[in-house]
């Protein structure tokens, strides 16, 4: 009796399952919406799953170590040994094509730089400040020279989590690096210790007015009451969409988004393609000059590149005026965290090593350049790319992504959907939860330090002792021609300005040296 009984439950569990595989191909049959499971019941859905993973697979199985973008494995492979303190070598040779169009050389001197006795880095040695002081120039109240050559870009709290902010500010405290607040605004996550690069945009979070507008008294009082923030950062464009305004949704807007942010719970908030508190070059700079004296701090501006009659007469305009940015952040086409249609990310802007060479020497043309400080961003989270850019005149290097991902981010690409399983871009409590920001505060720590330890490596072995001494003719080019190889100068059509420099262990005893806050 057992056995038939057995054998009467089963075939009831196998008659469910017959059921609900006929109502599931009845409903494909009769919906219209997807021809595959329509043609296909129920099997067609396989391809949809299959489909849904496919990402991942070939992150995992099918690509090989260099095959992958944005960041290929081995990129993604030295970031997370870096931030775990673990071995970051390679062995066996390099498995980059050298003959290839398009790599890059870094020139080795015969006789490397050798730090004599008493120099800082004997005691300290990932102490890499900026060899330039923002603000100086211009005789800003508080100029500021950055404590470290690397720093964490522009990524906004909303963009990413709480516990992700926070875990980047405690780490950059820890390496001595400043945090650019992104234009989302200043929140309790980023009062960690580390100095801060306060940005805002056309939607003016954070210091705007009831109207929508720049309220130049709020962000007066920002400043006067977080002395921790030591620049202010007008974003005209970024590399991901430039040119494009955005929607903050109502329906993601927490009561803490909103309170920091300066605006309504459940209402969509529009993010506007251009500024409403000024339209011309001479109103930019008459708001560049109010906010440095009423703030004291430096001013500056971030932008993509595109179109350069503007930027022609901004350097115009500083000639005459014999004043402006202390500092021009360039953010290449490449694209970041922010979310962007295809045609944008993929289009629109040019690349940070093509537009950056192109300002730069509009800069110098009028000898400009040793009065800003230029900020990169744009891939450049990994030594040798670091040292390209700051061969072609580059003062200081803002890491977005390659930070995210000390920090545990998997380039999964969900950044837009608020899914993201690492739990670095999204506000859902429960994934974010899998952050710990004492740990992972520790992670970009480490990455920073390697960072700055691989690249002084480098310049050392070029025979400098700071990388702002690189030539851009200490860096080659393969190309096509048939003359195999070019230097950078040769390629771009200009030399970098030679940029005032005696030692790093002088750059230690600046009065304007960033790192002044005590962590919480």
């Amino acid at each position: 009796m057992q056995d038939i009984f057995g054998f009467s439950e089963s075939l009831s569990w196998w008659v469910w399952v017959i059921i609900a595989v006929l109502l599931i191909a009845t409903r494909d049959i009769l919906q219209r919406k997807h021809t595959i499971t329509h043609n296909f019941p129920v099997i067609g859905h396989l391809r949809y799953m299959a489909e849904k993973i496919g990402p991942e697979i070939r992150q995992y199985f099918i690509a090989n170590n260099r095959e992958e973008l944005p960041f290929n494995r081995k990129e993604r492979s030295w970031i997370y040994a870096s931030s775990k303190s673990e071995n970051n070598y390679q062995g066996f040779g390099s498995d980059q094509d050298f003959y290839g169009t398009n790599y890059h050389f870094l020139k080795p001197d015969l006789w490397p730089f050798r730090m004599p006795e008493g120099h800082v880095n004997i005691t300290n040695p990932d102490f890499l400040p900026c060899a330039k002081v923002m603000g100086l120039a211009n005789g800003r109240k508080r100029p500021f020279r950055p404590r470290s050559i690397l720093n964490i870009s522009a990524m906004s709290f909303g963009s990413l989590s709480a516990t992700a902010v926070e875990s980047l500010n405690r780490g950059a405290f820890k390496a001595g690096a400043y945090h650019n607040t992104g234009e989302g605004g200043l929140s309790p996550y980023h009062s960690n210790g580390a100095d801060v690069v306060f940005q805002f945009g056309t939607a003016y979070f954070g210091v705007r007015s009831k109207e929508g507008n720049l309220d130049l008294d709020k962000l007066e009082k920002l400043v006067e009451n977080n002395p921790f923030v030591r620049a202010i950062e007008i974003k005209l464009s970024q590399g991901a969409k430039p040119g494009k305004g955005g929607v903050l949704p109502g329906a993601k807007i927490t009561a803490e988004i909103a309170a920091i942010r300066g605006v309504e719970m459940g209402v969509d908030v529009i993010s506007p393609a251009s500024h409403r508190c000024f339209e011309t070059m001479d109103e930019l700079l008459n708001l560049i000059e109010e906010i440095a004296n009423r703030t004291g701090l430096p001013v500056g501006i971030k932008s993509a590149v595109g179109k350069t009659h503007l930027w022609h007469d901004l350097a115009d305009q500083m000639v005459i005026r014999e004043t402006g940015p202390d500092f021009i952040t360039i953010d290449g086409g490449e694209g970041g965290t922010g979310a962007a249609p295809p045609s944008f990310a993929d289009h629109m802007s040019l690349p940070f090593f093509n537009g950056f060479s192109i300002i730069y020497k509009i800069f110098q043309d009028r000898k400009l350049t040793n009065r800003i400080v230029f900020v990169a961003s744009g891939k450049l989270g990994l030594p040798a790319n670091a040292a390209r850019a700051l061969a072609m005149g580059a003062d200081v290097i803002n890491v977005a992504r390659e930070a995210m991902m000390s920090i545990g981010c998997i380039q999964a690409q969900l950044c837009h959907t608020n899914k993201c399983p690492s739990g670095v871009a999204t506000q859902s409590k429960w994934l974010q939860a899998g952050i710990d920001p004492t740990l992972k505060s520790e992670r970009l720590f480490h990455y920073l330090q390697y960072f700055k330890k691989e690249l002084i490596a480098l310049v050392h072995a070029s025979g400098y002792e700071h990388p702002c001494q690189y030539k851009m003719s200490d860096i080659e080019t393969t190309t096509n021609d048939q003359n195999q190889m070019r230097t950078m100068d040769e390629t771009y059509g200009y030399d970098k300005t030679e940029v005032e420099f005696s030692s790093i262990t002088d750059l230690a005893d600046c009065p304007h040296l960033g790192g002044v806050m005590k962590l919480k």
